[in-house]
């Protein structure tokens, strides 16, 4: 075996940690035909929503339910809808021992979180260190996805369709969006976001979210224009 000079045998392959975008499917139900409806309906408006995203199966709310889950045709329904199923977390422990039977491995617990709306909740997880603002001042291209977790986001140039910006504070764009938009990603009811030129595939606050395969009003279409919350409405404004 060949050896460099620092006196480390070399081999083919390094181990490094890694941190990975992963979708959280967080379930309200066992019953897979009410969660297959659920997920048929929350994704009509915007069935190219994913692209094979890694999903994480989360069971907290489900923990202490009777009926055992049929983690394999819980997986065949997400992987219907574009994902990977790689991972749960949060179940009793005969749940978490039929996931790993399922081919599903173990993921930690994660923090104590809001109550939850009636259908599942898709959040997607995906880290970027920062401050209290992130700022990208370079063009999103379809496929790239940036996340500012614990702050808000702001972006110089222009979000591409099929690009997604997600904070959990505000959203500001000075520049056209055109991709998707998701401001308050942990709960944060009072999250905004604003745009010089508001033309998004999505915009959500909170969970709470629209798509524009119906056309917006004229008066924010493309023009400088903020969106937010009010009580379960999602409201869009012009500047």
């Amino acid at each position: 075996m060949a050896v460099d000079t620092a006196g480390h045998a070399r081999t083919s392959f390094d181990l490094k940690s890694a941190s990975l975008p992963v979708v959280a499917v967080v379930l309200k139900t066992t019953d897979v035909a009410v969660l297959a409806a659920d997920l048929a309906e929350r994704l009509a408006d915007d069935p190219g929503f994913f692209d094979n995203d890694p999903v994480l199966i989360d069971l907290v709310p489900v923990r202490e339910a009777a009926e055992p889950i049929d983690f394999d045709a819980v997986a065949a329904l997400l992987r219907k809808h574009r994902t990977l199923p790689v991972a749960v977390r949060g179940g009793s422990s005969a749940q978490m021992e039929a996931a790993h039977a399922a081919g599903l491995v173990a993921a930690p617990d994660a923090p104590p979180a809001r109550a939850e709306p009636a259908a599942p909740e898709v959040v997607r997880e995906v880290p970027v260190a920062g401050p209290g603002t992130v700022v990208i001042d370079k063009p999103l291209r379809s496929g790239q996805q940036v996340y500012a977790r614990g702050a808000d986001l702001v972006v110089l140039a222009m979000v591409s369709f099929g690009a997604e910006v997600i904070a959990d504070g505000n959203i500001h764009v000075y520049a056209p969006l055109r991709g998707r938009a998701m401001a308050g990603a942990r709960g944060n009811t009072e999250a905004r976001i604003f745009s010089t030129c508001l033309e998004p595939q999505l915009v959500s606050i909170a969970g709470i979210y629209r798509t524009t395969e119906t056309e917006l009003p004229d008066n924010v279409r493309g023009k400088p224009a903020q969106v937010r919350l009010d009580g379960e409405k999602l409201l869009i404004e012009p500047l």
